[in-house]
């Protein structure tokens, strides 16, 4: 499987797809972000309702579009994915 990556305000975002093989949806989107200093955090997994997908694409691409958005809820707004 690959790992798709991308670079939003100085931050590493990389895929952590799950796969769950037997059910209809068996992608589990996540990401981890690493930040200027290098920390890097945790699997942060997409939300409940929209976490699991039946496209590897799609989860893949939803993954970074959420991580974009933890990037952007911590410095324009203060708050912490850790």
């Amino acid at each position: 499987m690959t790992t798709l990556n991308c670079v939003h305000r100085d931050h590493s975002i990389s895929t952590d797809i799950m796969e769950h093989p037997g059910i209809p949806t068996p992608w589990a989107g996540g990401c981890h972000i690493t930040d200027p200093d290098g920390h890097t955090s945790r699997r942060l997994a997409l939300p409940l309702e929209c976490a699991f997908l039946a496209d590897l694409e799609k989860a893949q691409h939803a993954s970074l579009a959420h991580g974009r958005w933890l990037v952007d809820q911590k410095l324009d707004h203060g708050r912490s994915w850790h």
